[in-house]
């Protein structure tokens, strides 16, 4: 598995504090992007939280998927959380180590008082000592909040103080890019009120001694709750490794609802990922669960058809200066802005997903705009279906004859691609396991390229001829 250290510097590290007005919580920031370009230690935010208690529950439990493994937990993993601010609200992400769950807490305008909201996106110091500090508080005394260094701080540091390496593996990157691919295709499929959220929840299963549950569960909307079932149904949504939902338990005392999210189910379906969002006063965290446990997002596949595209890739760069830190991408106006049509554009911000520029919120339908601190951008140059597709055009190992393509693999065995609707099947063991779900194969996607590289030559001969009469 490919792998790089990732080094993060503080000028400080993150604290809790008792000032003569309240306590104040001083969120330290690493080198990262903003509007006026890369900044070490940009600041955020200043101002009040208007619910510390819950906010620090939430901001714990982002951190608790950070330092989580739910699969193969004797590996430890740790990376501080991704702290946006989008101009009206503040956004703290996590990823966990073993790549399957994706959180998120959105501190909203009503969250936050007295201060006013910065744009930009870096890493953001969780230490120990921090994480008991919040632990303990326990009630609504006034909370000052800071993202980022005090102008003091700013003009007395030579130089960071705190510096954390960690590995960062391709598949991380991968799957955080996935994540909000998948996440896109979801539509709320129930609410629960406080009362049936904390029962459903508190009901779960904590996890086995392995660290991965016995399989995929479902549930369905029943009355004003969630019923089991076991099997998928339409209406229903995948449970996969109900344990790795435990950081939600750090809220549940606050929560004033839990929303579900997940894709259109027909009879039979395979495991799939889901969303699922405690609400909070001022606040909404989310967790993103992959389709199983044992099985990160890093290899679900959701980008490859994007990546493959030198429009996409001419259409990002475009789109990519109109994102403007919005708190809401709205894809509308995008294609208004850009004179693209939606189609494109929407393939374009998938596009910006895998090197971390764009995420996706659930709860509002629409994409957001960050900036991931990490290069990201060899997410694409390290995929290895992308590059092995790729690699099978530039050795001419593509023939086309109508809706059939043939691929000459490596080991010189022939794979025949078969267009259905505009679905790619394929003869090879890649398809014949996972059915187009975990995105195409490579000899599907080195079709599809050799498909739109004509079409594109035959564009361009027509304008040239136009051109001429």
């Amino acid at each position: 598995m490919t792998r790089s250290v990732q080094a993060v510097a503080y000028r400080r590290p993150s604290v809790l504090e008792s000032a003569a007005g309240g306590r104040q919580l001083g969120l330290e920031t690493s080198r990262g992007a903003t509007p006026s370009g890369v900044r070490d230690h940009p600041q955020f935010f200043a101002g009040f939280l208007t619910a510390p208690q819950v906010a620090s529950a939430a901001l714990l439990a982002v951190a608790d998927v950070a330092a989580a493994r739910y699969y193969q937990r004797q590996l430890r993993a740790s990376l501080d959380p991704v702290v946006t601010g989008n101009g009206d609200r503040l956004r703290f992400e996590s990823f966990s180590g073993c790549c399957g769950v994706y959180a998120r807490l959105d501190v909203l305008e009503p969250g936050l008082d007295g201060g006013e909201v910065g744009h930009g996106t870096t890493n953001v110091d969780v230490n120990n000592p921090l994480r008991e500090a919040l632990s303990r508080i326990g009630s609504d005394d006034p909370l000052h909040l800071r993202v980022g260094p005090e102008e003091l701080a700013v003009t007395t540091l030579d130089g960071p103080v705190v510096e954390k390496k960690v590995p960062l593996p391709d598949r991380w990157l991968r799957g955080f890019a996935e994540a909000q691919v998948i996440a896109a295709g979801f539509d709320l499929r129930a609410e629960l009120s406080a009362a049936e959220a904390v029962r459903f929840l508190r009901a779960l299963p904590r996890g086995g001694a392995r660290g991965a549950s016995a399989g995929p569960r479902w549930v369905v909307p029943s009355g004003q709750g969630l019923r089991p079932t076991t099997r998928a149904v339409p209406g229903a949504v995948c449970l996969p490794g109900p344990e790795r939902l435990i950081a939600l338990q750090r809220v549940l005392r606050h929560a004033t609802a839990l929303r579900v999210y997940g894709p259109s189910v027909t009879g039979g379906a395979a495991a799939m990922a889901s969303a699922w969002e405690v609400v909070l006063p001022g606040m909404r965290l989310t967790l993103t669960l992959s389709p199983d446990a044992s099985r990160g997002f890093s290899g679900e596949g959701g980008v490859l058809d994007a990546l493959a595209t030198d429009e996409a890739a001419e259409d990002a760069e475009l789109i990519a200066v109109l994102l403007a830190w919005e708190p809401r991408v709205d894809v509308a106006d995008l294609a208004a802005a850009s004179g693209l049509p939606p189609e494109r554009v929407r393939a374009a911000l998938i596009r910006l997903g895998t090197s971390g520029r764009v995420g996706y919120d659930t709860a509002e339908a629409a994409y957001f705009h960050r900036e991931l601190p990490y290069d990201a951008e060899r997410v694409e140059r390290h995929n290895p279906r992308l590059r092995s597709a790729r690699a099978l055009v530039a050795s001419g190992a593509v023939a086309l004859d109508g809706a059939v393509g043939t691929v000459t693999a490596e080991d010189g065995h022939v794979h025949r691609v078969r267009d259905e609707a505009g679905v790619l099947s394929c003869s090879c063991l890649w398809w014949a396991k996972y059915r187009g779900g975990r995105g195409p194969c490579k000899h599907a996607l080195a079709v599809r390229m050799v498909r739109r590289g004509l079409a594109a030559a035959e564009r361009e001969t027509a304008l040239v001829e136009g051109d001429a009469r």
